[in-house]
């Protein structure tokens, strides 16, 4: 088992990696099981895969296992899903000091931490991701939030698990199209911040999406490390630390907004895509290299992840795009930072892109 811990001031918690870990779940969340009865949220996907193994483990041990399963999907991360859970934990007569268990991807785990954040003015959750996406990215650093008609996560709160079981095991019932979505978010960590894990997921990366153990949980683990120090330094992305994590984010979201947040392109293939044309605007801004935003897109073309956004056949233009970034959740006092590159492994925030060069930036991506 690789464990990695979260060091924030009073509220440190664990990441475990390792194959097995949803068949022991009782064991491992035993010290924040307080209760007989334990409320689990998962959705119908997940449910398939997952709720006799974890049922098994919490019965045996003496618990009552409650399930509230939502239907799969972006979906589920909405104003009317929010309420019905919470007044599902309220029946549950969930308490301030109980732990919900979110048992599925970045979605449900979202979804999930948020109800904790606000039921009884906050109550305590363990992250049991078993999607990719989730193990190297959202069930760490305590960011939760629901979808709305103006945008993506738009309203939220910063509300940390208690404990992240990443379980190896979950993967393996993935479609690939999934694992190569997820791995877009592990592919970013190399990119933003550490260029041998970038070197290393160059030679591996088809390792981790083909299923090899050993490479899942090198980037599973590595990605999770990345992202624990980042949030260390900046929990509620004050100092601009924690904005790195972002790269990709800016152009994908516009992405997802356009195809409107639908099947048509997951999260993850938006970050993948994001990727791309964050380096490639780099270069186009003289930051980095031609060669170094030829080799990003090499990356997430040998994932099989799509690089051009012209192959989405979108209706619109560049400026739509553009305009769909104002919506962004990191707009500050009018400006929209983005995250752009120095080289392979040095993100930074730029405060001062123009917004129309982006538009015609887009334009120019559009048409291929």
């Amino acid at each position: 088992m690789t464990v990695i811990p979260v060091e924030l001031a009073g509220r440190s918690y664990q990441v475990q990696v390792e194959a097995g870990l949803l068949r022991d779940v009782a064991t491992h969340c035993a010290p924040y099981l307080r209760k007989a009865r334990v409320p689990i949220i998962t959705d119908d996907n997940v449910a398939q895969h997952w709720r006799d193994p974890v049922e098994a483990s919490l019965a045996a041990a003496g618990h009552e296992p409650r399930w509230f399963v939502l239907p799969a999907g972006e979906g589920a991360k909405s104003w009317s899903e929010l309420a019905r859970t919470v007044e599902w934990l309220l029946t549950e007569e969930v308490e301030r000091g109980d732990h919900i268990l979110a048992l599925g991807g970045g979605v449900i785990g979202d979804l999930t931490g948020f109800a904790a954040s606000i039921l009884k003015r906050g109550c305590g959750f363990i992250q049991l991701p078993t999607t990719l996406l989730a193990q190297v990215d959202s069930s760490v650093g305590g960011k939760t939030a629901i979808n709305t008609r103006a945008g993506k996560n738009l309203v939220g709160a910063f509300h940390q698990p208690s404990l992240v079981l990443a379980d190896l095991d979950a993967l393996a019932t993935l479609p690939a199209r999934q694992l190569r979505a997820g791995y877009a978010e592990a592919l970013k960590y190399g990119v933003l911040g550490d260029p041998d894990f970038f070197q290393w997921c160059e030679q591996h990366g088809a390792d981790v999406i083909a299923g090899n153990r050993a490479a899942r949980e090198e980037a599973v683990a590595r990605s999770v490390a990345a992202k624990a120090r980042i949030v260390a330094e900046d929990e509620r992305e004050t100092t601009g630390a924690r904005a790195l994590l972002n790269l990709g984010h800016t152009f994908g979201h516009a992405l997802e907004a356009e195809t409107g947040f639908s099947d048509r392109l997951l999260h993850g293939e938006g970050v993948a895509l994001g990727l791309v044309l964050a380096a490639r605007y780099s270069a186009r801004r003289g930051l980095i290299t031609k060669a170094d935003a030829e080799r990003v897109t090499d990356a997430v073309r040998a994932a099989r992840l799509q690089t051009e956004i012209s192959d989405l056949q979108m209706d619109c233009e560049g400026s739509a795009l553009a305009r769909h970034m104002l919506h962004d959740k990191k707009m500050d006092a009018g400006t929209l930072p983005f995250i752009l590159l120095r080289s392979i492994g040095a993100a930074f925030v730029d405060r001062n892109v123009p917004l129309d060069d982006v538009a015609l930036f887009l334009e120019e991506q559009l048409k291929g």
